[in-house]
């Protein structure tokens, strides 16, 4: 509920009734149920008289004196995607916004939302949700039948939430929705409810998804689709060939299906008179990219890593709330038992599924090298049991040297001393953990925006080295062993490497501390809100 320009109502029914703090007031009759957001109206109102059943929007402040945004708390409605990469970002987002004064309503699918409820909830922090039709959990299939689905029953949910919160006197001052909720953001609009983007990849990647959709486009295809060795040049980013860009840009590949999502996304910000998008990034890390678009507003408001890893400010702050996996409790202890910088550490996250073919070349690279090593490989889900065919030949070896588990907490490792490569798929949220750990690291990307991701890491930031596939598309044991030697190794690059994972770590620290650039962007994010959004 957007309160700060002046009262609003929402139609019930056969009347419209007038959203103040704690008390409604009937305005006039209508004769249709519609769910929307309108400056309130009085009995003497000709306008009022003249709306007609389908109750089209009219200009905001018509006949509504202005209302203090001081005598409403300020409340803001997070929406994310219900998937554990959109949801950490989120969640630790929401907690910055608590500590800064603010309510936030969580919103995310009914299964995701019965997940979390296992997890302590901070003050100040409300949970809601909204259908996705899943609500046993999607156990994959169709994705982008999923997404219609979820458009289709989010958005009625949704706005029925924001409605019957709104007849119950709690209002809303903005939404917040991440990315791939865009429906969301129509939802608002639709209320009359301000909106944001909350951008929970690197901001370069929401560079050139603007770019390919204004102007650039037949130069991405043309570089993703038939020429990898291509050059493609946009206004102030690096330099990139096809293997740097975001994979949905290949019409070809199976993320395709999600570039109208992409566009939609775009579309709606294109929608709003001064869009806002609030960028999970640092001013210091991509500042040429934050920069980039003059048509947007992006504010770098600091990376959502709990506060433990980051500026210390909460040592309580130890996880993101929301992990849907269930982590191995032993990794820190056998972590304790290791020497400095001597362990290799090796997930691939969330979603991402190696074939076998490479996990045993990841196995061979790993057992050359010879170092001791904590590699997460996901258990089956609960109905898919391992099959003897699924484990790795050498799995006996592999115990020996180091240790294997489904699933830890990765931003507790990675900050443990004895941590001293990061093997990656390079999420965003991994990168950024290992960016805030000092953690150098070896890039495999997979999909999405990884690709971009291992751009930064290697030839932006200097963090790590990427592998090259083999024409089979398949990373081999002896390019694994050679990244990892480059990287853990005491040649100059990879002392150039550790300098440089070391320079970004305190870096990110300078910035999210008081007084820093990542803390002075959100504090005025959240003082803009209390003044009135816009």
């Amino acid at each position: 509920m957007y309160s700060t320009k002046g009262y609003y109502f929402v139609v019930y029914g056969q009347a419209c009734l007038s959203v103040w703090p704690n008390r409604h007031r009937k305005c006039h009759a209508v004769s249709s149920l519609v769910h929307l957001f309108k400056p309130v109206h009085t009995q003497a109102c000709e306008q009022c008289r003249s709306i007609p059943s389908t109750a089209q929007p009219i200009p905001r402040n018509h006949c509504a004196p202005p209302l203090s945004i001081n005598m409403v708390h300020q409340h803001i409605l997070l929406v994310t995607f219900p998937n554990q990469s959109h949801i950490n970002p989120s969640l630790q987002f929401a907690k910055r916004l608590i500590q800064l004064g603010v309510r936030v309503t969580f919103a995310t699918s009914v299964f995701t939302h019965h997940r979390l409820t296992q997890f302590p909830t901070p003050d100040g922090l409300s949970f809601a949700t909204f259908s996705d039709s899943y609500e046993n959990g999607f156990n994959g299939g169709d994705v982008d039948h999923y997404m219609s689905k979820l458009r289709h029953h989010g958005s009625q949910t949704l706005s029925d939430f924001i409605v019957s919160s709104a007849k119950e006197g709690r209002t809303f001052t903005c939404l917040i929705c991440a990315i791939l909720a865009s429906w969301a953001a129509e939802v608002a609009r639709v209320l009359h409810l301000p909106t944001m983007l909350l951008w929970i990849q690197p901001d370069t990647v929401f560079d050139i998804y603007y770019y390919y959709f204004n102007g650039y486009g037949d130069l991405i295809r043309s570089s993703a689709t038939n020429d990898s060795s291509q050059i493609v040049e946009l206004p102030r980013l690096s330099l990139l060939v096809a293997r740097d860009l975001p994979t949905v840009l290949d019409a070809s590949n199976k993320h395709g299906f999600l570039i109208p999502w992409l566009q939609e996304q775009f579309a709606g910000l294109e929608k709003e008179s001064n869009p806002k998008i609030l960028a999970n990034t640092f001013d210091a890390l991509e500042p040429e990219a934050l920069r980039a678009i003059g048509r947007f507003n992006l504010i770098a408001i600091r990376l959502v890593i709990p506060s433990a890893f980051l500026d210390g400010k909460d040592p309580l702050d130890t996880s993101y709330g929301g992990d849907l996996l269930q982590g191995s409790k032993d990794s820190i202890e056998w972590l304790n038992s290791k020497p400095e910088s001597s362990i290799i550490y090796i997930s691939f996250g969330s979603i991402s599924v190696l074939s076998k073919q490479q996990l045993e070349e990841i196995a061979r690279g790993l057992l050359s090298i010879g170092h001791p090593f904590l590699w997460v490989i996901r258990a089956k889900g609960n109905r898919e049991e391992e099959k003897e065919e699924d484990i790795l030949s050498c799995r006996k070896e592999l115990e020996h040297k180091g240790t294997i588990v489904p699933w830890c907490s990765q931003v507790e490792v990675l900050s443990h001393p004895s941590v001293g490569c990061f093997v990656s798929h390079c999420g965003w949220n991994s990168t950024l953990e290992s960016l805030v750990s000092g953690v150098p690291m070896v890039a495999f990307p997979q999909w999405l925006d990884q690709q971009t991701n291992a751009k930064l890491i290697e030839d932006v930031w200097r963090t790590g080295v990427r592998v090259t596939a083999n024409k089979d598309g398949i990373v081999d044991g002896h390019e694994i062993k050679r990244c990892l030697e480059l990287v853990i190794g005491s040649a100059e690059r990879g002392d150039e490497m550790r300098r440089n994972a070391k320079k970004w770590k305190e870096l990110a620290r300078e910035a999210a501390k008081e007084g820093g650039s990542s803390y002075n962007n959100l504090k005025a994010f959240v003082d803009e809100i209390r003044d009135g959004c816009s």
